[in-house]
């Protein structure tokens, strides 16, 4: 049997943590010895409004198991409230090692339907929310030598999911977010990850209907602190958690067609090869742009 993963003298910042998936992140964490960051806003599935009492109960929750937590009521999205985040796990615990970036809302509409306000108030909690939480904590994990980031994506911007369009668009981009900060993090032992999870929830429990049952939000906390851990040794990969199943979700590319190099096929030159172009029968996991292009040199290589 593996040793106990424990997170003794890490410090932990969780946005989104006063309910839901991130309120089970923190009492693990905490349970297993890390030291928290309870940060949430404390509105409404959709943004609106604010309250102190949920970050409260889940430090009080924390505390009263012999934990160390702290509670911090910032908005994830604006500069200030990103850097006040980690700035509040810097002066209260003295550094950050992990970062897991839950926070959200929902403004579900057709996209016909969609106002440019219910696009832009979900992009900057979930998208500009992760930078701006991200960025600072970055700073203080490179300066240490040390880091874990875990971003929730989601299916919706894996996959697609209709009336979603603003929300799939933001988690889509959490995957870019979280592919450089690996690359970028590697020399520092800067480990990031994205989780895709499905769990009932108040944010949930509407679309997932009849189903939401199956969901519970205990299974997919143990992935999530997996990742935050230091024995993790993965990075640059996205996981699929809900339901008790646990998936890698990847982005692949095939070899593809080559026209040939320097040649340009017509249209229809181009029509009569799409089943090659389109062929995933054998395929890649690029970790960088470069991957790809080093496919593209090997075929005008000859």
């Amino acid at each position: 049997m593996s040793e106990p993963i424990t997170f003794d003298g890490r410090v932990a910042v969780i946005t989104g943590a006063g309910g839901g998936l991130g309120k089970e992140y923190a009492l693990e964490l905490a349970r297993r010895g890390a030291r928290v960051v309870v940060n949430d806003l404390g509105g409404a599935v959709d943004g609106s409004g604010s309250s102190q009492g949920a970050a409260d109960i889940v430090v009080e929750e924390i505390r009263e198991s012999g934990g160390e937590a702290v509670a911090s009521y910032d908005s994830v999205a604006t500069r200030d409230g990103g850097a006040a985040i980690v700035q509040t796990a810097v002066d209260s615990f003295g550094a950050v090692d992990i970062v897991i970036n839950n926070a959200g809302i929902l403004r579900d509409k057709s996209f016909a339907n969609m106002t440019l306000d219910e696009v832009e108030a979900v992009i900057e909690v979930h998208l500009k929310g992760a930078f701006f939480v991200s960025h600072p904590a970055f700073q203080v994990m490179k300066e240490r030598g040390y880091g874990r980031f875990v971003h929730t994506s989601s299916a919706s911007g894996l996959f697609g999911n209709f009336g979603q369009a603003n929300y799939g668009a933001a988690k889509a981009g959490l995957v870019g977010l979280s592919n450089v900060l690996a690359i970028e993090g590697a020399k520092y032992n800067i480990k990031s990850n994205a989780v895709a999870p499905t769990a009932r929830t108040r944010m949930t429990e509407d679309i997932l209907g009849p189903f939401a049952d199956m969901f519970d939000p205990h299974q997919v906390m143990p992935m999530v602190v997996y990742l935050c851990s230091e024995q993790n040794e993965y990075t640059h990969e996205v996981f699929s958690v809900g339901g008790g199943r646990y998936a890698r979700v990847f982005i692949g590319t095939n070899t593809g067609w080559f026209a040939g190099r320097g040649v340009v096929p017509t249209v229809e030159q181009l029509a009569e090869h799409l089943d090659e172009v389109r062929d995933i029968s054998e395929y890649t996991v690029p970790l960088n742009n470069n991957d790809e292009l080093m496919i593209l040199a090997g075929l005008a290589a000859g």
